[in-house]
């Protein structure tokens, strides 16, 4: 039996219904989203075709050999994954170099540059900022993105570990980590001298391989294979971690990461996630 997950703001259940004959499957509403029940599979191509048709609708096939009462860990990426801004560019933005970050961050997010070179450049623009803008991005601009806290909360709930991984900055990560209690981080650190950012980053980069790897690494501490996680991320510097997880959301993602992701989340918030974990 084949198992479609509908959901979305503008998600109704006339639509629902529609989607539910189109496909010919059986509804049924359970919560905030819809499961579609069938008998014939749905090949990579079918489900692109429904979401086509269906635009403003996330639909996703729930895999077979996936099984979500087995998950024990959650990891996420942080920027503009968990919570709203790409932390970088806001603290180009104080420099005056928001543009040249950018430019360079949404080419790497798409897997047009190599990750790290990319931080390398991005990071020394950096040069000279005072690291007391850190504090002012995390308490004025920073966010965790809608349904965050929802997630979250239905996580701890039912005891599953959260960890939170970027090839962004430990000053977000660890205040994310106290703030919200977070099980574990992993994050770039960067160096500060004379309360002033060199422009450099202490200890190596965490970038894709590091982040596959740090999952794989909490896999063996907590005793549980990898098919026992969940990983969500949106850009081409998540991809290996995607890869390594049992299952793998793109969220509000970059065209490459969608085509490889086994769940898509174009318009749902991040409690869309909770459909497949409970």
């Amino acid at each position: 039996m084949s198992t479609l997950i509908l959901q979305g703001p503008h998600l109704t259940l006339d639509l629902a219904n529609q989607i539910a004959r189109h496909t010919q499957t059986e509804l049924h509403p359970q919560g905030q989203c819809y499961r579609l029940y069938g008998r014939q599979p749905f090949s990579p191509q079918t489900l692109a075709r429904l979401r086509s048709t269906y635009d403003g609708v996330d639909i996703n096939l729930l895999p077979e050999d996936y099984h979500p009462e087995q998950v024990r860990l959650l990891v996420t990426d942080m920027d503009s994954t968990f919570i709203n801004i790409e932390c970088i560019n806001e603290i180009a933005a104080f420099v005056g170099k928001e543009a040249q970050v950018s430019k360079i961050t949404a080419a790497a997010m798409r897997g047009e540059i190599n990750f790290e070179t990319s931080l390398i450049q991005r990071v020394a623009l950096l040069k000279g900022v005072p690291a007391n803008v850190l504090a002012e991005i995390y308490e004025k601009r920073l966010a965790v993105n809608p349904g965050g806290e929802t997630l979250l909360a239905a996580l701890k709930q039912r005891g599953l570990k959260i960890a939170l991984v970027s090839g962004g900055f430990t000053y977000f990560t660890e205040r994310l980590k106290q703030e919200y209690n977070l099980d574990y981080t992993l994050a770039n650190q960067l160096e500060i001298k004379n309360s002033r950012l060199t422009g450099t980053v202490v200890d190596g980069i965490v970038g894709a391989a590091a982040k596959a790897k740090f999952l794989r690494m909490l896999c063996e501490k907590l005793g549980i294979d990898s098919r026992q996680t969940v990983a969500v991320g949106d850009g081409a510097n998540d991809l290996e971690m995607l890869r390594a997880a049992g299952l793998s959301v793109a969220y509000h993602a970059k065209p490459k990461v969608q085509a490889e992701a086994r769940v898509a989340l174009n318009h749902s918030a991040l409690d869309g996630i909770l459909p497949f974990l409970f």
